[in-house]
């Protein structure tokens, strides 16, 4: 399995795709034309790679953007019977569907040595400098992590995780850290670990801290899954390549290609070769694009919504500048996407409560407009608005357009 990127057209051919239609294609799949009708929220395949839910709140508004009912149709994220938040890709708060979490501590497992430098990043050099293997640090920090949280009996804070764990790990996995001014286990090592170690974080608890996953058992020798993460990128942001999907992983391309899944179709976009499964590609070179003046079609994305971490941003976002405000160093903030196209973005913050006349919390959400915005799509963005001042339980809201 992996190893050979092929074709897997029945006549040979390559097809030739535009922006428009890999866009338009991605809405679909990703839920955001919510066109399902299923009433349970856990059918949309976004879950396939987990939903980023960094800062808190993030996975229910991503969710409320794909279905007809908004917010008030996103079931209890919080419900361990049915859903766990745990560090998963990238080392990023993850939500994930309960029966999902084993196949994801699998599949997010380092394929390699190399792989795991990557994962690890700043740790993962210090290891490699230091002559320690990577993955057998992953799994000894795992097992030192699970063993504190079930002596200790209780769910633990992220720092006392940490201040536990350093004592009984090797010195060579102890790093530096500035903020601290002291050396303890590496933030990214924690990240990593977390997920095998079979610990979850609590909802809404801060800071961060970790419980155990019910009945984990430890993963095997050699997990395996890979190839899923990496078909299941392909299904939700394809047309891709390896390059992108490495990106995503926080790995290499060349780890990437090892697990290439075989039954892929190439397409040629934007002048050079891209991947999704072959069963997509119908939809794929049939599907009509978007109209982004419709104003159903328009969705406010909270900042870390799977649209937004599509690998191939200068696909998504044309515009120079307009990437620039999405994603800067610090602080990225919302999006406002219109039928595959982003229009604007968005930032919330806490306003002065009654200004409209009603008790309680305020909040005034900002949107910056890449272009104008037609009356239509200010009236879809002030809907969709009235989610995020739903999720952060305020009850005014003011809209203010830049």
């Amino acid at each position: 399995m992996g190893g050979k990127i092929t074709s897997m057209n029945a006549d040979g051919a390559v097809p030739t795709v535009t922006r428009e239609q890999a866009l338009a294609h991605r809405f679909r799949v990703q839920g955001l034309d919510r066109a399902a009708k299923a009433a349970d929220a856990r059918e949309l395949d976004i879950w396939a790679l987990g939903l980023q839910d960094s800062p808190a709140g993030s996975a229910a508004l991503a969710l409320a953007a794909r279905l007809r009912g908004g917010l008030a149709s996103v079931p209890d994220l919080t419900d361990a019977r049915r859903f766990v938040t745990a560090w998963g890709t990238r080392g990023a708060p993850l939500v994930m569907r309960t029966a999902d979490v084993r196949a994801f501590a699998e599949g997010l497992w380092p394929i390699d040595a190399a792989d795991a430098v990557s994962r690890l990043s700043g740790n993962g050099q210090q290891l490699r400098k230091g002559g320690e293997d990577p993955i057998e640090a992953i799994r000894v920090t795992a097992a030192a992590m699970h063993d504190v949280v079930a002596e200790a009996k209780r769910p633990m804070t992220k720092g006392e995780m940490s201040t536990e764990v350093s004592t009984r790990l090797p010195e060579g996995y102890i790093t530096w850290c500035r903020g601290c001014q002291a050396h303890h286990l590496g933030d990214q090592l924690m990240r990593v670990a977390g997920l095998p170690a079979g610990l979850r974080l609590v909802p809404d608890a801060s800071p961060a801290t970790l419980t155990p996953i019910a009945r984990w058992k430890a993963l095997p020798a050699n997990p395996g899954g890979a190839d899923r993460i990496v078909r299941s990128y392909l299904h939700l942001y394809g047309p891709a390549t390896p390059g992108e999907v490495g990106a995503f992983l926080l790995t290499t391309a060349k780890v990437v290609k090892t697990v290439w899944p075989e039954d892929l179709a190439e397409v040629s976009l934007d002048g050079k070769a891209a991947w999704l499964p072959a069963e997509d590609l119908d939809a794929l070179v049939t599907g009509a694009p978007f109209d982004p003046a419709d104003p159903d079609g328009v969705r406010v994305l909270p900042r870390s919504d799977p649209w937004l971490l599509a690998r191939d941003r200068e696909r998504t976002v044309p515009g120079a500048a307009h990437r620039k405000a999405l994603w800067p160093v610090i602080g990225w903030p919302g999006a406002v996407l219109a039928g595959g196209e982003v229009i604007g973005s968005w930032r919330a913050k806490a306003g002065k409560a009654g200004k409209s006349g009603k008790s309680g919390k305020a909040v005034v959400v900002t949107v910056e407009a890449f272009e104008t915005f037609p009356p239509a799509i200010r009236r879809a963005v002030e809907a969709g608005a009235a989610d995020v001042a739903a999720q952060r339980g305020d009850t005014d809201l003011t809209v203010t357009f830049a």
